[in-house]
């Protein structure tokens, strides 16, 4: 069986997932869709539309990916959904919690596959770390640090949809730290005692440009985020503290190559030494198949109808409410945003 793919959204995202769906081999994409195509022939190989709706309506699509602002994500899940095709979209989900509700309804009991593009969890190091924590190596987690940043909210313009919150819903911490978030609810999650500080006096817009967030779960793992549009150098930083050692994921290849090399600490703790330098070994990752990585255990779930446990609605539903609750737990931020809720 060849399965027909649509695009929705063609821009460096929707490129990039187009050159993974390729190595396919059973998948092949016939329409694309994206705001500054002018006509049906705009790449003469596929059928191009300006309007993700009317790929949606037109094309006999059987996988659709979404690549599209924050405000638009929920409505093509959910219409894509509803005709009967499978979805992947990029994060953030939805611009908002209650925008998954109506999705996660349409997709309960269902035969379709739904995943969202938790990207940084399939990245080497990350698989590498998670395989350790799994298999107890170290012990058990005992807390989280880290920090993610960049210089500015990519063009940080008022024409950029993302600084605008009612098309965004939120600013840095939504666009870029939510894949630090699902890392920490990947790596130890269900935080339920938050405490934040929600800035965004530096960029003066209504999206915030940094978020400084700790946090607990029942078994009193606490982690610590530092989500900045603020980091002059672009910045990753993940140290995971467990009971006989600690892992460091440091920098993480992406296509701007501005956040360093990728690559994983190990490190083991030496109870009967009191100099601080424990053992370490260090590995490094030079290639960056995570986007391949992602689409394969999409494309696999399709074809053998197995449950997506990376990118599910569920987590995104979590990921989405824990934001939220981030958010709410300042009540300065709170007041001025969420005061009717």
């Amino acid at each position: 069986m060849t399965y027909k793919v649509g695009i929705a959204g063609y821009g460096v995202v929707g490129k990039k997932r187009h050159t993974a769906i390729k190595k396919i081999s059973d998948f092949e994409v016939i329409a694309l869709s994206d705001k500054n195509f002018k006509d049906k022939t705009e790449l003469s190989e596929f059928k191009c539309y300006s309007d993700f709706r009317d790929l949606i309506d037109f094309e006999e699509i059987d996988v659709i990916f979404i690549s599209l602002p924050n405000n638009l994500a929920a409505e093509a899940t959910l219409k894509a959904l509803k005709k009967g095709i499978h979805v992947f979209c990029e994060k953030p989900p939805a611009k908002s919690l209650n925008e998954l509700l109506p999705i996660k309804n349409q997709i309960k009991d269902s035969n379709l596959r739904l995943m969202y593009g938790f990207n940084h969890r399939f990245h080497l190091s990350v698989i590498k770390a998670k395989q350790i924590i799994d298999d107890k190596t170290l012990g058990k987690v005992i807390n989280l640090k880290g920090t993610y940043g960049k210089s500015k909210m990519i063009t940080f313009n008022q024409t950029d949809w993302r600084t605008e919150r009612k098309k965004s819903g939120g600013g840095i911490l939504l666009d870029q730290g939510i894949h630090m978030l699902d890392l920490m609810n990947y790596f130890e999650g269900g935080f339920n005692k938050i405490f934040s500080i929600i800035k965004n006096s530096f960029w003066n817009f209504d999206v915030e440009d940094n978020a400084f967030i700790l946090m607990e779960n029942d078994n009193g793992i606490v982690a610590q985020l530092h989500s900045s549009a603020t980091q002059w150098r672009h910045t990753f930083n993940l140290e995971i503290t467990l009971e006989k050692g600690s892992l460091l994921l440091e920098g993480i290849l992406t296509g701007s190559k501005s956040y360093g090399n990728e690559t994983l600490k190990i490190i083991f703790s030496d109870p009967d030494g009191d100099k601080g330098k424990p053992e370490e070994k260090i590995l490094s990752f030079d290639e960056d198949l995570s986007w391949d990585l992602e689409v394969l255990y999409f494309t696999d779930a399709i074809r053998n109808s197995a449950n997506i446990l990376n990118g599910s609605i569920d987590q995104a539903i979590e990921i989405m409410d824990l934001i939220e609750r981030i958010y709410k737990s300042d009540k300065d931020w709170k007041q001025k945003y969420y005061q009717h809720d």
